[in-house]
């Protein structure tokens, strides 16, 4: 079917229609009247839209979120127009039917417009109420097309408008997908936290700009990635917050025209209890309508998210770097072949992946944030666009962070006895001795084991600033990688003191 439809810009419908053996169904609109498959559950409406946006190449069913959300708006509709005495008993129970079924998995495939397309998500909103009115017509009894029992825009789209049905569907869809998302994410926390726990023990130089700076665990290093995707968790669930208002009942621009004075309040109501979400209706619909700051605090969030993890994964890259001419401190487990033409290479792919899932992101926060800031007086046309981004990041984001503790996280490994030799020759272990042989004495430690490749240890002993038993003391791990209260010097002089 979706081959078929692909030809539909080039060849005109009654072509089509004389060259295949399909049967078709004749539906009209403003523009006249189209073939549409019989077997279709879509309408005239859907077609046009096939018609005018081959773009993606990519159908709104690639969503199901976004689907399941618009059933979901559909049937709180019905519910709330049935209440109001609207919408009869007979119609209201098919359009409650034909949405559970599509809540349920079932039609996904006749969400069939691109992802991205003018008209700021009408086509996205036809093609819902088209197959609701159509799986609707079949649960009547009646025949795909025999709108005069249940009509798509009449009956479905009740009391709506695409500019408050779409947004309050893609919040939804968005809703579903944050909690996903921090779900993956605190998975990938625990991976860590485990490894943290694995290396606690584990000495190793800390770095800044590249530099080798003062001895920490590889532990400690481990926990920050923990603790830098808590933070995000806790700022994902923040932005969720904000797309729980929504403007479901603002018709065209916000003012309420076509519905019921009783509408907006009880529409909520009754998708909160559809979906098991808090919704609250936004204090002013007409601001509500066109503004799409609620999905530029998402994108930021979501950039934030990407920003940190690909930070995380450049740590791991470099971390596992060589393995005989780099860092080599860690080893990331090995899951495929690195090269067609150098034997034994094993690259670190899945950090890769999930920096360059990053960089898409951060991109796309370009796109919401230029999409948002073109809309214009009273609606935002360009929410298409940054629903498509947005999804992308969650589900990309997720995919990410699943794959980053599976394949790679959890089989991480230290090689505990280099860190060691690393500590051991470091010069930057000098600055553990500063608060007992003064700033002077260890810049001029510093300088003479970096000129002669003799270790700090040993010149300290050299002359005699320190003793063996009191090197050792200051340069036991517990003491290097954590505060010390300290008064004075082994030796009884004044700590920093010549």
């Amino acid at each position: 079917m979706n081959a078929l439809l692909v030809v539909l810009p080039t060849i005109p419908a009654l072509e089509i229609h004389k060259m295949s053996s399909a049967p078709y169904r004749r539906e009209h609109d403003l523009l006249g009247e189209r073939l549409v498959p019989a077997s279709a559950y879509y309408g005239v409406h859907t077609v046009r839209a096939l018609e005018n946006f081959p773009i993606t190449g990519t159908s709104i069913s690639i969503y199901p979120d976004l689907v399941v959300a618009l059933a979901c708006v559909k049937q709180a509709a019905a519910l709330a127009n049935n209440e109001l005495k609207l919408l009869d008993d007979e119609k209201t129970g098919a359009i409650t039917q034909a949405c559970i079924d599509i809540r349920n998995g079932a039609l996904l495939e006749e969400f069939v417009v691109d992802v991205i397309q003018g008209g700021a998500g009408t086509s996205t909103n036809m093609n819902a109420n088209e197959v609701i009115a159509n799986r609707g017509l079949e649960i009547m009894g009646h025949r795909k097309g025999e709108y005069g029992y249940l009509h798509p825009v009449e009956h479905v789209n009740m009391s709506q408008s695409t500019n408050d049905v779409y947004p309050t569907a893609v919040k939804l869809a968005l809703h579903f997908g944050i909690f996903r998302l921090t779900d993956a994410m605190a998975e990938l926390r625990a991976a860590f936290e485990v490894k943290a726990a694995e290396f606690s023990d584990v000495l190793k130089m800390g770095r800044t700009q590249l530099q080798d700076a003062v001895p920490m665990t590889l532990g400690q290093e481990f926990s920050t990635y923990a603790v830098m995707l808590a933070e995000d968790e806790e700022r994902l669930k923040e932005a969720a917050l904000l797309i729980h208002e929504i403007n479901l009942g603002a018709t065209a621009i916000g003012t309420g025209i076509n519905a019921h004075p009783r509408y907006a309040e009880l529409v909520c109501q009754r998708l909160s209890d559809v979906t098991g979400i808090h919704l609250i209706v936004a204090a002013n619909l007409i601001e509500a309508t066109q503004d799409a700051g609620s999905f530029v605090q998402l994108s930021g969030v979501l950039k934030r998210v990407a920003v940190k993890l690909s930070k995380t994964c450049n740590d791991l890259r470099l971390l596992s770097s060589g393995p005989r001419a780099g860092l080599n401190e860690i080893n990331l487990p090995a899951v495929q072949a690195g090269s067609s033409i150098m034997p034994g290479k094993v690259n670190p792919v899945i950090p890769e992946v999930v920096n360059q899932i990053a960089f898409e992101v951060i991109g796309n926060d370009v796109t919401v944030s230029f999409a948002a800031e073109g809309g214009q007086l009273q609606l935002n046309a360009f929410e298409p666009i940054i629903a498509h981004s947005l999804f992308k990041d969650l589900k990309h984001l997720r995919n990410g962070c699943l794959t980053l503790a599976e394949r790679c996280v959890k089989g991480i490994t230290a090689n505990r006895e280099h860190l060691r030799r690393l500590v051991e020759h470091s010069i930057g272990i000098v600055t553990a001795l500063n608060p007992y042989i003064g700033y002077e004495r260890a810049t001029a430690v510093a300088k003479e084991a970096h000129d002669t490749g003799k270790s700090v240890y040993e010149l300290v002993l050299a002359k005699a600033w320190m003793s063996k038993a009191e090197l050792d003391d200051v340069l036991r791990p517990e003491v290097l990688t954590q505060p010390r209260y300290i008064t004075t010097s082994p030796t009884g002089e004044e700590a920093g003191t010549l």
